[in-house]
């Protein structure tokens, strides 16, 4: 089965990052960062015709370079990472590498890199003009930081992608995160420059790795109001996460008027994840990456990088959410109600023993009440939105009741 839906409005110019050499960024039979979520992802949007679409180039990044990596990261932690890489047994716990959550193996420089040198070319394609949306499925490693791997993470791609829209002349870059877990990393290396607004929905770090992202976090002092934080109840779902993303997201976006949105899109926010607790949709995750891609048209004339990020589902959820956002940033969305192409599904079937879904949704009714109806201090996610509006729309001139 091919989906090539015939829209009569023009679509996009855009780039995908992929190559099979990116699964090898791989910490072992086990580990949760199965490197098959992106070989599943692109078999997907290939059964779906995505790959297929003129307007579509798919491209095979590079091993980022080490003064690019230094762009955000520094030069010891970037010589620590070639250590370890050359040598896994001898590890550098005090910098992320070798520990549990980021083992150490042959070639972790190089895959790292390669998955860097993704949205490095997802941010040139932006700025040399030959595409207007660009995804890289593989990035939106946001748990690392300017010294340390973390959470999975070696390297910052999407930090990266963010200095080289910065370098390129580009004013102002808003990135906004809605994995279930912090955008630390990327938060912490931009807390300081008021050019990059973060924004970061998430689950609260009360009940989650890495333990922070809350509403008092808010930049630094040269760029106060610039770190967003939205600490959600763990169990929030459907209704209660597209009503927090509408009542601080495109407010400030409005307000900060970014000339590029780069966003991370993890998908570890669905109820089926092993490693969260929010209780999120394909459904609901596939209509915040249409309400971002709709900020930067409206925004920043459509300039727009889209990543992955977490999601351990690895067979049910991951491919879906992520060609969901391909053919978003596309410009040929998939109806919720497409059948998953049946040569997928047996694939799947024949290398993981398990059904996949039948449906590209999760056929559930997407409804959230508009902030405009009114706060209710009596509920969780209420009381965690305005803490946030609170917190930082007075920064940007706008006024946390009423904007």
């Amino acid at each position: 089965m091919t989906y090539l839906p015939g829209l009569s409005q023009p679509a996009p110019p855009t780039t995908v990052v992929w190559n099979s050499a990116m699964t090898a960024y791989n910490f072992g039979p086990g580990h949760p960062m199965a490197p098959e979520r992106m070989d599943l992802t692109a078999r997907l949007a290939v059964s779906l015709g995505l790959f297929d679409l003129g307007h579509v180039t798919v491209a095979a990044p590079e091993v980022a370079s080490d003064a690019e990596l230094e762009s955000v990261h520094s030069p010891e932690f970037v010589a620590a990472v070639h250590r370890v890489s050359e040598d896994p047994a001898r590890p550098d716990e005090a910098r992320g590498l070798g520990t549990d959550d980021d083992p150490a193996f042959a070639g972790m420089h190089e895959a790292a890199a390669r998955l860097a040198g993704g949205s490095l070319l997802a941010a040139m394609a932006i700025l040399d003009g030959t595409a207007l949306h660009a995804v890289n499925f593989g990035g939106g490693l946001h748990h690392a930081a300017r010294e340390r791997a973390s959470g999975f993470c070696i390297y910052n791609d999407s930090a990266l992608a963010i200095q080289k829209l910065l370098d390129g002349g580009v004013p102002r870059v808003a990135y906004i995160d809605i994995d279930a877990h912090h955008g630390d990393g990327t938060q912490s290396i931009f807390w300081d420059d008021p050019r990059v607004l973060t924004i970061s929905i998430h689950e609260s770090g009360l009940t989650l790795f890495p333990g922070t992202g809350f509403a008092n976090e808010i930049g630094g002092p040269a760029a106060e109001g610039t770190a967003v934080n939205v600490a959600l109840p763990s169990g929030t779902g459907d209704a209660g996460w597209l009503r927090a993303f509408h009542a601080v997201v495109p407010q400030l976006i409005g307000a900060f008027e970014p000339a590029v949105i780069v966003s991370q899109h993890g998908c570890d926010s669905h109820r089926h994840d092993p490693l969260a607790h929010l209780q999120i949709s394909v459904d609901g995750q596939r209509e915040a990456a249409s309400a971002i891609g709709n900020l930067a048209t409206r925004h920043c004339e459509g300039r727009w990088i889209a990543t992955g990020g977490g999601g351990y589902s690895v067979t049910d959820v991951v491919p879906r959410s992520w060609s969901h956002l391909i053919a978003i940033a596309s410009g040929r969305p998939v109806p919720l109600r497409t059948e998953v192409p049946e040569e997928w599904r047996a694939y799947v079937l024949a290398k993981f023993g398990r059904d996949a879904p039948r449906l590209m949704g999760d056929d559930v009714e997407l409804w959230w009440r508009s902030w405009e109806v009114g706060f209710d201090p009596n509920d969780a996610v209420d009381r965690t939105v305005m803490a946030t509006r609170k917190a930082v729309f007075p920064l940007h001139g706008l006024d946390p009741w009423f904007d």
